[in-house]
């Protein structure tokens, strides 16, 4: 028996279908622009690769380290690369859209707020993971060590969703203070510690070779966190800005 639609119905369904679309074209919008200002000026990437590689070579001439001590130590030295180019990238990233006095534009827009946040949340997911795709191979070749393991790259990734989950949040909310430099490292780490912990762990654990079994557990607690600070963030961030 074919299913009977009212107009009224339809009418519903093709208006949620709309603005399922503009919202989605309203994220969209806002990584081209991140994407696009960055082609342009190069601040944001540059200053985050400048960082990261200068801690690469500062641990490369610092460390005189054995084969065995490299595998021991290069999870904790990547994550401390990422760790802090990453929170230099989001603070740049909110902090140039404030200076410019784009951020109250795009607060004026007529779509959810949460797109803003999925916008920035994905503008800044991508500059961290272009500087680790650049920082991989010159640690791999610097320290001789091979980093291209598919889970190590898993766990990178969800290190980084989880990063930038909190950290566009945390940015967005130190942007509006005059100290936002020095109040975004101390708000962001005691909360992302969970998530770097867990990927350090998980990272260290596929440097050793050690079993599966050892791995899951900070990978579900990686999964777990990336979900639970993502949604937490999409309920927050509307108070966020208009404080």
């Amino acid at each position: 028996m074919a299913e009977d639609r009212s107009p009224t119905v339809l009418r519903i369904d093709g208006g949620r279908e709309a603005g399922i679309r503009r919202y989605f074209r309203a994220i969209s919008a806002i990584v081209w622009k991140d994407l696009a200002a960055e082609l342009r000026s190069r601040e944001l990437m540059s200053a985050m690769l400048v960082f990261a590689l200068l801690v690469i070579l500062i641990f490369n001439f610092a460390l005189e380290l054995s084969v065995r001590s490299v595998e021991t130590v290069t999870s904790g030295v990547l994550w401390v690369t990422f760790v802090f180019a990453g929170t230099l990238g989001l603070g740049r990233s909110m902090a140039i859209e404030k200076d410019r006095g784009c951020l109250d534009g795009l607060l004026l827009v007529p779509v959810d707020r949460s797109a803003l946040y999925f916008g920035k949340l994905l503008g800044n997911l991508i500059f961290m993971l272009v500087v680790e795709a650049i920082v991989l191979p010159l640690y791999s070749l610097l320290f001789s060590v091979n980093l291209f393991d598919p889970r190590l790259l898993l766990v990178i990734l969800l290190g980084s969703v989880g990063y930038s989950a909190v950290g566009t949040l945390l940015a967005s909310m130190a942007v509006q203070t005059r100290t936002r430099d020095m109040l975004l490292p101390i708000l962001l780490f005691p909360i992302v510690l969970p998530v770097v912990v867990a990927a350090v762990k998980a990272s260290n654990a596929i440097q050793q070779s050690l079993e599966m079994a050892t791995i899951w557990p900070w990978l579900n607690l990686l999964i777990a966190f990336d979900v639970i600070f993502v949604a937490a963030a999409f309920m927050l961030f509307d108070f966020v800005v208009e404080e």
